[in-house]
């Protein structure tokens, strides 16, 4: 954590929202991306967000500012997307064909270049989705997060065993549902070949 963000937080802590709003600004799109990887739904990753912030700020008394706020903030966002997963009412629905992410615009690539891009984003998109709700959460705060195992257990209350199980079959079922697109190399390499 730099000076600034510590000093950020020891204002938060004493009470000053402007502290605290800048904080929130330095953190909210890693949490609505942890929030969105886990729930693929804008809406409910804004509503995450937006109660990821709320329940951070209620406990900001009791953040130790010895330890770095992103992962703290964001095993918060994904503790509540989680948890909606897990709620008997949640529901989840494809994506939309129309990816937010999809239309971002790099300048230069050519017409063929866009179009493997894109498709490579959407095939990835895909192969996310199949994946359970616990395999995908597990694997979100482990690749995109950098959670450590233990991290990642003591986050979801799960065992260690759990966590790497989930992690395991949840790469595989990428590697299988990818496959087809990564070539003969990749199948050498997860059939045991050389």
């Amino acid at each position: 954590m730099d000076g600034a963000e510590a000093d950020l937080l020891a204002k938060a802590q004493g009470g000053n929202l402007f502290a605290f709003e800048e904080m929130v600004k330095r953190y909210q799109r890693r949490v609505y991306s942890t929030a969105f990887r886990i729930l693929r739904r804008h809406d409910l990753a804004d509503d995450v967000a937006q109660e990821t912030f709320l329940r951070a700020y209620r406990s900001l008394d009791r953040f130790d500012r010895g330890r770095p706020f992103g992962p703290w903030i964001c095993r918060i966002a994904a503790n509540l997307a989680v948890n909606h997963v897990r709620s008997p009412r949640a529901r989840e629905q494809p994506l939309p064909d129309e990816l937010a992410e999809a239309q971002a615009v790099r300048p230069g690539p050519g017409p063929l270049e866009a179009v493997l891009e894109s498709e490579g984003r959407r095939v990835l998109e895909e192969a996310l989705g199949a994946l359970s709700a616990e395999q995908r959460a597990v694997f979100v705060l482990r690749v995109f997060e950098e959670l450590s195992y233990q991290e990642i257990a003591d986050t979801l209350s799960l065992s260690l065993g759990t966590v790497m199980s989930r992690l395991s079959r949840g790469r595989e079922r990428l590697r299988q549902a990818l496959l087809p697109y990564l070539g003969p190399a990749s199948r050498q390499a997860g059939g045991g070949g050389a």
